[in-house]
């Protein structure tokens, strides 16, 4: 047994002991203020917590769990203004394992000494122009930015995972303003480069060799602008297979040590692609799903289903227990907050003594403003529910129940809704709604009594 330190031994270096006391207590605070962080602030708060140990120019972030801001940035304006997805790709690639690595690196367009650092959620850590503060060593230094920069990677990968409205509705409104403004930036690039080459390899040009060479770069830089823009588009985007195999991996776990047997349903392979958003908040929504139902009592198999009609991502789970769930829950409130801020819909199916059945529809495309010819429908404000519902997949049964209404009174409105649209079935119904936009601009009555409609 290793003896205890006399009194006199412990008190014999008070202001070491008072110092190390300190430092500790800084370390906790710096790991309490990155675990509460918002995103917005957390690469600033990362390079201010840092500083003790490691300074730097600047400290960038670069993860694809944030769709709208994959790159979050801090200090010198010259290099977070102008550095690429393409160059922090690029350095991440490289990286062989997550040991930290000090190395010049191409940042902002040129060549710096940078100190990265890849977490395992695959997010990427930058910092330039690294120099140890006065008094630190190597090894001891890197043990703490490691443990930081880990503790910042998965506060940023599980404030994604929470997917609050205002999270969702800003990463969709930033991803669509980067896929615009790379569209442009691509085609008017692609046309000055290809005229360029047009130009140069001109029989009517002498000099072969400033000609050859000048063909080289200007072909050289057009396959790095196509690079650039489809990766852009693959940070927009995610396959539904592999959404779908990341959503397995999360809830991994909870197979393993919940005593909880999950089944899985996998969407067909080539389904369309989820937008970045789409996928983290479908993820999110079914881990906190799945969640509430282990907490019931006797469930024992929970069935996961994702499916893609090509304009909605359909998930269905459900359970083995004894129904005693409901969306008057606060927590399932919030989870259908979180399913109504991507425009789409929860319904829950509980049947008493045998399980609970829970569907959400998620629409792949942003809200589409509707056209003129939708407003001279005259629809009644039921009628413009109905509509909603059967464009988002529902049949009559199911809208009857989200609508508390009988199915004959649903197939009185859906009678009228056809004679109003100059339709005769459902799929015309659908089709012509979706053309004009209308499906997702008519507001639910929950929505339009909390408007005061």
């Amino acid at each position: 047994m290793t003896a205890l330190p006399r009194p006199d031994e412990t008190l014999a270096r008070p202001d070491e002991n008072l110092a190390l006391l300190d430092e500790t207590l800084a370390l906790l605070d710096a790991a309490a203020e990155l675990a509460e962080s918002p995103l917005l602030q957390i690469a600033e708060r990362l390079r201010r917590h840092l500083a003790p140990y490691v300074r730097c120019s600047a400290l960038v972030i670069f993860t694809e769990d944030c769709t709208g801001r994959p790159q979050k940035k801090a200090g010198a304006e010259e290099i977070i203004s102008r550095v690429s997805i393409e160059e922090l790709d690029r350095i991440r690639a490289s990286l062989p394992g997550l040991e930290p690595r000090w190395k010049e690196e191409i940042i902002a367009g040129q060549p710096r000494p940078a100190l990265t650092l890849r977490s395992s959620t695959n997010a990427l850590l930058v910092l330039t122009d690294p120099a140890l503060a006065p008094g630190r060593d190597d090894d001891g230094t890197m043990a703490v930015v490691s443990r930081l920069w880990h503790l910042t990677a998965v506060r940023i990968r599980d404030k994604v995972a929470e997917a609050p409205p205002s999270y969702l509705r800003e990463s969709r409104a930033a991803s669509a303003e980067r896929a615009r403004v790379t569209a442009e930036l691509t085609d008017q690039h692609s046309t000055t480069l290809e005229t360029l080459l047009s130009a140069l390899r001109s029989p009517h040009q002498s000099d072969q060799m400033a000609r050859a060479a000048a063909t080289e770069l200007a072909a050289a830089a057009l396959v790095r602008l196509r690079a650039a823009a489809d990766r852009t588009t693959a940070l927009l985007e995610e396959p539904v297979a592999t959404a779908f195999e990341r959503l397995r991996g999360d809830l991994r776990p909870l197979e393993r040590f919940g005593g909880i047997e999950l089944q899985f349903v996998e969407p067909p392979a080539d389904g369309r692609a989820l937008p970045g958003e789409v996928a983290h908040a479908a993820r999110a929504i079914v881990r906190s799903l799945v969640l509430a139902m282990v907490e019931q009592d006797d469930v024992t198999r929970i069935r996961v289903q994702w499916d893609c009609d090509g304009t909605n991502l359909l998930v269905n789970i459900r359970d083995d227990g004894k129904g005693q769930l409901s969306l008057a829950e606060d927590g399932l409130r919030r989870i259908e907050q979180r399913v109504q801020a991507l425009n789409g819909r929860l319904r829950m199916e509980v049947m008493a003594g045998w399980g609970v059945d829970t569907f959400v529809s998620l629409p792949l495309d942003p809200p589409a403003t509707p056209s003129p010819e939708a407003a001279e429908w005259e629809l009644s404000r039921r009628e413009e529910e109905i509509l909603q519902l059967l464009t988002g997949g529902l049949r009559n049964r199911a809208i009857a129940a989200e609508l508390h209404v009988s199915e004959n009174t649903v197939k009185f409105h859906l009678g009228s809704i056809f004679r109003k649209l100059g339709v005769s079935s459902r799929a015309e119904a659908i089709a012509l709604a979706r053309v004009t936009g209308s499906e997702r601009a008519f507001l639910t009555t929950a929505e339009k009594r909390r408007h005061g409609e």
